[in-house]
Order: structure tokens, then sequence, then C-alpha cells
């Protein structure tokens, strides 16, 4: 009878450590693939961002065959890339269209701003130049034919953060540096010339 018991006893703790083990090995399966799927969406993401470029500038992106998020001078926030064209020099300014052409021969555009934490963002890494009269083009117009605020996405706005200047009938927008983050989108004219912000999807996926 005892030694069936220590029998027993025995089995029991083969069993529990047996459980105990595929239980950590599900643990760590589950683990990796769960690496596994972000690794695969991180990859369909770079591969989208990829194939949006008639030819993908290999050696801006990826220079020592590392790729990084962002070309250099670009700063990253969330999963966009930022380019904030400043100057001390006005033949380095630019009317609405001249900024916009810019930015798509980066394979960019003027920024698109799409939530608050994103208008901080552009708020917090621009600065005053020249005067207070001058800023930072961003991509918001209402050049379109149905005189609308619309940015150059094609899309209508649905946040705003307008200066109390009632601006010009048809405007172009610049975000003024130092002014209050939530009340900083200035309308002037698209022929005046200033420094601008261009965007572009970040080629790796943020965490």
């Amino acid at each position: 009878m005892c030694s069936l018991t220590a029998v027993t006893t025995v089995l029991s703790e083969e069993m529990r450590e047996n459980i105990s083990l595929m239980r950590k090995e599900n643990e760590d399966l589950q683990r990796r693939t769960e690496e596994l799927i972000r690794e695969k969406e991180g990859l369909n993401w770079t591969i989208g961002v990829i194939l949006e470029y008639d030819s993908f500038p290999v050696h801006i992106h990826c220079p020592n065959t590392v790729c990084r998020p962002c070309m250099d001078g670009w700063i990253q926030f969330q999963s966009k890339c930022y380019l904030f064209c400043k100057s001390p020099f006005s033949s380095k300014w630019r009317t609405w269209q001249g900024s916009r052409d810019f930015c798509r021969q980066k394979q960019a555009e003027l920024v698109v701003i799409e939530s608050p934490e994103e208008q901080e963002f552009i708020s917090n890494h621009t600065e005053y130049y020249y005067d207070e009269y001058h800023g930072f083009w961003i991509g918001l117009s209402n050049k379109n034919q149905m005189n609308t605020w619309m940015w150059v996405d094609g899309s209508h706005v649905t946040l705003s953060y307008w200066t109390a200047d009632r601006g010009y009938r048809t405007s172009c927008v610049l975000s003024i540096p130092k002014a209050d983050p939530l009340a900083n989108w200035k309308k002037v004219s698209c022929s005046m010339v200033n420094l601008f912000i261009c965007e572009t999807t970040a080629l790796i996926k943020p965490d």
C-alpha cells in the first residue's frame, strides 16, 4: 500500500511538472506568434510605403543597408515623418504652391493635421522668424472650385485652430509660431512667401 502511494505521489509530481512545462512552452509559442504577426504587419507597412514611390530611393532611406523610419533631416511623430523647412534667407521661402511642389519632389506633401496631438507637435517644432505675419505653410486652402476649406489629400476640415483674423477670400493657411497652439492657423494670400512643413509616411511602422 505504501509503495502504491509513493508511486502515485511521484506520478502526480511528474504530471504537475509536465503541465507547468507545457504551459510555459505554450506561453512562449504565443509570444513568438505575436512577434511574428507584428513583424509581418511591419513588413506589409513598409512594402505599402515603398509601392507609393515611382522609384524608391534606397540609398536615402536605407544607407549601409539599414532602413530608417525617416530620411536625414526629417522628424518622426507617430506614423509620419516631417520636414520643417527653415531658413533665414528669404530666397528659400516659397508661395503655398511652390512649397507644395517642393514637398512633392521629396515624395511628400504639405502637412495635413489630423489630431490635436499632431497640431501640438507641429506648434512645438516651428520657430518665429522675420515678423509675426510670417509662418509655416500647411496643406490647407480654399483654392478649390467649391471655395471650401480642404486639405491637399482631398479631405475636409474636421479640426480647426484659427486665429481671430478673417483673412483673404481665396486663402491658404499658415501655422504661426509662438501663437496659441490651439489658435495659430492664419488665412493669408497664397502668393505670400513663407517657410513650410512637408509630411510623408514613415517607412517603418511605429510600435
